[in-house]
């Protein structure tokens, strides 16, 4: 099992290169429920090479990426407009004042986080709404493995497995009140990506499982 900091650097050259269905599904769905208003300050939690932050700064929001990976932020200040947009620090001890952002998103990011309680936290304390995005634990209990390749071997990342109700709680303790929610499975937008990494026959069972699940929250 590979630790979080050691996965992402061996996995930071390649991240963009290689398609990924979970990412490819949560990007279909939550596109759109996002509700970024021009100028609205947004914190892109676990930003990784960008992606979200993209998105917002695309919208007009006026986004910050925050990762404790040096290696994929590097990969992200390569891309046009998020130079000077990036920090390093942990989700435990984010470096902004009380109520600094309209929203922070961590996507696919919770199960690497512990304690988990005391991040929720410090999302609410310096975000007025929160976005979380991770792997089904319908899906973990399936079998899916938190995991990437890079030149010709495998590695699985080590994480935490948190249930729905946890992550709720954790919000509710945090003086969060739920917006909304949602599940995901893979269809057939995600199809392409299966066959063209030689997994095609494992698509028709793969898409009965619940694949991510996506929740907002507000501060009371």
């Amino acid at each position: 099992m590979t630790s979080v900091s050691a996965a992402y650097r061996l996995w930071s050259a390649s991240y963009d290169r290689d398609p990924n269905p979970l990412l490819a599904l949560e990007q279909r769905v939550l596109s759109d429920r996002l509700e970024v208003l021009p100028g609205e300050r947004v914190i892109d939690l676990a930003t990784g090479t960008g992606r979200w932050l993209l998105h917002v700064l695309g919208g007009g929001g006026n986004g910050f990426g925050v990762d404790n990976s040096p290696e994929m932020l590097a990969q992200a200040a390569k891309k046009r407009g998020i130079a000077g947009r990036l920090i390093c620090a942990d989700a435990l001890e984010l470096p902004f004042p009380d109520g600094f952002a309209d929203l922070a998103i961590c996507s696919f990011a919770l199960g690497y986080i512990s304690p988990l309680d005391a991040a929720i936290r410090e999302m609410a304390r310096v975000a007025r709404r929160i976005v979380l995005s991770d792997l089904h634990p319908n899906a973990v209990r399936a079998g899916w493995v938190r995991s990437f390749r890079t030149g010709g071997q495998k590695y699985e990342i080590s994480h935490f497995d948190y249930s729905k109700c946890y992550i709720n709680a954790c919000a509710r303790n945090a003086g969060l009140a739920p917006l909304w929610s949602l599940e995901a499975k893979f269809g057939e937008p995600e199809r392409e990506i299966f066959e063209r990494a030689g997994k095609g026959q494992e698509f028709e069972s793969t898409k009965q499982v619940p694949a991510i699940f996506v929740g907002a929250w507000e501060r009371q």
